[in-house]
């Protein structure tokens, strides 16, 4: 599924195509995807200016000089493609610019969502008021985790995930920061020290920030919306790399948790 780093890619290659253009044309070329796409969403966006592109956790937001924005997940397999030769099967969604420039929504699971909302109103959207702070923004810090993860004897992995906890972060970057930090993944969160938390915050800005500039990761069907590949895959320090050494020079191990590969060094990671 892509990450922060991957819709964080992805909004910034639409932002290029879509900020201060108007929509001449939206065509929903199917219902639904994971869920029912918004009757009138050809109706409320078609001759609007975009204004703004921007992303929540592992969502993108699109808003119009009409108050309303558009709010996409591209679940397991989605990604926006520019100026594509020709329109395909898997292409739900298709917008079109005053300027003639043309992109499609492509989704070969539909795991992906689209909605409309108001845009004074976005941060009352479902998911959004239940999720934590930024992992990038100003109110994430040691702080922050040392009150959330008080008393929880769950693993600092399976908190991370936790989308209350911080918000949009997932199973490849979680990995990789924990190994950056020095922290078993099955450690009780609860029980992690203020000094190697402030040690964890930082290394997951380093991570995610390393990731956003090398395009996000390669991921079965992840390219950027320009077509290009995402390269943070061969920066991966043990995600995917079972067997293979560690930075440190250990040995990179896998273990299954709730049906998710863990990758992890026990050498350095404690």
């Amino acid at each position: 599924m892509p990450e922060l780093p991957e819709v964080e890619t992805t909004v910034a290659g639409l932002r290029s195509v879509l900020e201060g253009a108007v929509l001449a044309r939206v065509e929903p070329r199917r219902a639904d995807l994971r869920f029912p796409i918004p009757v009138d969403l050809r109706q409320r966006l078609t001759g609007a200016t975009v204004t703004v592109l921007t992303r929540r956790a592992k969502y993108g937001l699109i808003a119009t000089d009409r108050g309303d924005m558009m709010i996409f997940h591209l679940g397991m397999s989605g990604r926006w493609r520019v100026d594509p030769t020709e329109i395909g099967t898997h292409d739900h969604l298709v917008l079109e610019t005053g300027a003639g420039r043309q992109l499609a929504l492509n989704d070969p699971r539909r795991f992906g969502f689209i909605d409309l909302v108001r845009s004074e109103a976005w941060e009352a959207y479902g998911p959004f008021t239940r999720m934590g702070p930024e992992p990038l923004g100003p109110d994430f810090d040691a702080a922050h985790l040392a009150a959330v993860l008080k008393g929880k004897g769950t693993s600092i992995k399976a908190a991370l995930l936790d989308q209350r906890i911080v918000a949009g972060l997932g199973n490849i970057y979680v990995c990789e920061a924990l190994n950056m930090a020095g922290i078993a993944p099955t450690r009780a969160a609860g029980k992690i020290s203020r000094p190697r938390l402030v040690l964890l915050v930082d290394s997951i800005r380093t991570v995610l920030a390393a990731a956003i500039v090398a395009g996000g990761s390669t991921l079965r069907d992840y390219a950027r919306p320009d077509g290009e590949l995402g390269y943070f895959s061969k920066q991966w320090r043990v995600y995917g790399r079972e067997g293979e050494p560690c930075p440190c020079g250990g040995t990179v191990q896998r273990r299954v948790d709730g049906g998710r590969s863990t990758f992890f060094c026990p050498t350095c990671q404690r």
